[in-house]
């Protein structure tokens, strides 16, 4: 890259509104790959006002930073992504995040109803959890998390 090129960390951090220390800890994880002009300052692309700005959607949905990470790996550095590459991206954060949406339409739903932890204490386990039944899928709130409760039609 010309000396001339790129944008300085202080710009890009009032433009995102992140703070310098934490564009620096993004570097450091490898989510924005600056370089260094001729007199040792940081200099990023323009491109990574939008990857950060990406970053911050992606923490405050939940998603960590290693996953970030995986959804960043397909960009390019060194070129503006394309809208063809930020549809990419955002086809498999969408995936993620419908998978999201129906495991927390889930919850809402069934939090009155028997979770399958295996307290047997209110008188719908016996209906939905007798003996215990959900402790075969495997630890914790068994039907909250994915798994239904078996009938005595099922084998």
């Amino acid at each position: 890259m010309p000396p001339s090129a790129g944008i300085s960390i202080g710009y890009l951090a009032e433009r995102t509104g992140l703070a310098v220390s934490a564009i620096r800890y993004y570097e450091a994880q490898g989510l924005v790959e600056p370089w260094r002009n001729a007199g040792g300052q940081r200099r990023f692309h323009r491109a990574d006002i939008r990857r950060l700005s990406f970053i911050m959607i992606a923490q405050q949905f939940g998603f960590s930073l290693p996953q970030i990470r995986g959804f960043l790996r397909g960009l390019p550095n060194g070129r503006t992504p394309t809208k063809q590459d930020w549809a990419e991206i955002s086809e498999n954060f969408r995936d993620l995040l419908d998978q999201r949406i129906e495991t927390l339409v889930k919850l809402r739903d069934n939090l009155d109803g028997c979770i399958g932890c295996g307290c047997l204490s209110l008188s719908s386990c016996k209906l939905y959890n007798p003996d215990d039944r959900a402790a075969a899928k495997g630890k914790g709130p068994r039907y909250l998390m994915g798994d239904s409760p078996e009938t005595e039609n099922d084998p």
